[in-house]
């Protein structure tokens, strides 16, 4: 990371916490939500299928910089399937931080070249060992791994979501991202149940033993991108939601933290990783704040 990024952010949190802002710092452009997969436990894929127009982006972009967004991320959907006319997805990473976003990531599940150097992190889906992987996602394990192979950069973080069909597989998950070349990290986050996958969802033991698997590839070396300190939050489901350093802009509508925030119920279940770590972030969680630190300044 840059020290002119770091001295911005640093100063961004240190406003926060002293006066309790709640603007934001990190934003989401959904491209689209189309996908070309069905995965056992996605709830928001191909509901429009729509891929949203260049104009439309760039102003969706631009709102989210005026509002101070300095970390952004496109989101779908699949990120690579979006098009329009002679742009793609390469174009859009370049034009964000050449609009001043100070870090441009992407997410995606992983089947179509990947190679976007321009990228300070592609958050590609790895849900398991093949086995397990493609329980849920149909059979791309292999060709995730071929289009990592392929790669030029070292940007590459797995994004893991745990639930009861891949539990039992985060060591192989974390020994995959610290022995496969072009990887950086593992980032992680439990199932949160949308009405239509409650059955996927973990229970408090079953979070703890998780927090406990991953606590262990730590301390043997693997190279997890998540918040020790935030786990036991994170098993009782006590930190405070939701995070309004976060916003996401999808089709004009922007909102506060993430789409689920509209499922009545949800807030209270979250399993996502990065929200119980930046709300503790920006109530001046002391351990929070020396670890993220740590960790931000390793993997970014």
């Amino acid at each position: 990371m840059k020290l002119s990024a770091f001295t911005q952010f640093a100063w961004f949190g240190i406003k926060t916490i002293l006066f309790r802002k709640k603007e934001p710092i990190l934003g989401t452009v959904i491209l689209t939500d189309k996908c070309n997969l069905k995965c056992k436990h996605c709830s928001v894929n191909n509901i429009t299928a729509v891929v949203h127009p260049y104009a439309q982006i760039r102003k969706e972009m631009q709102t989210l910089y005026d509002m101070g967004v300095r970390i952004l991320f496109f989101c779908g959907g699949e990120t690579f399937l979006w098009k329009d006319g002679e742009k793609a997805l390469r174009d859009l990473v370049i034009e964000a931080k050449q609009m001043g976003f100070l870090i441009v990531n992407v997410v995606t599940n992983g089947t179509f070249p990947i190679d976007l150097p321009e990228a300070d992190l592609i958050l590609l889906s790895l849900d398991g060992d093949r086995e397990r992987h493609n329980a849920i996602r149909g059979e791309t394990y292999d060709l995730i791994m071929e289009n990592i192979a392929k790669a030029t950069k070292d940007n590459i973080c797995f994004y893991m979501a745990i639930n009861q069909i891949n539990k039992d597989a985060v060591r192989d998950v974390c020994l995959t991202a610290k022995n496969t070349k072009n990887v950086r990290a593992v980032s992680f986050n439990f199932h949160t149940p949308y009405p239509d996958t409650r059955e996927l969802a973990l229970n408090k033991e079953e979070k703890a033993e998780c927090c406990r698997v991953i606590t262990e590839m730590m301390k043997e070396g693997a190279p997890v991108f998540n918040l020790k300190s935030a786990f036991p939050y994170l098993m009782e489901n006590n930190f405070p939601t939701p995070c309004h350093q976060c916003v996401v802009i999808e089709n004009g509508k922007i909102s506060t933290c993430g789409r689920c925030i509209d499922v009545p119920g949800l807030c209270e279940e979250c399993g996502y990783f990065f929200v119980a770590e930046y709300t503790l972030l920006f109530r001046g969680n002391i351990k929070i704040i020396f670890e993220m630190l740590k960790t931000y300044l390793k993997y970014i």
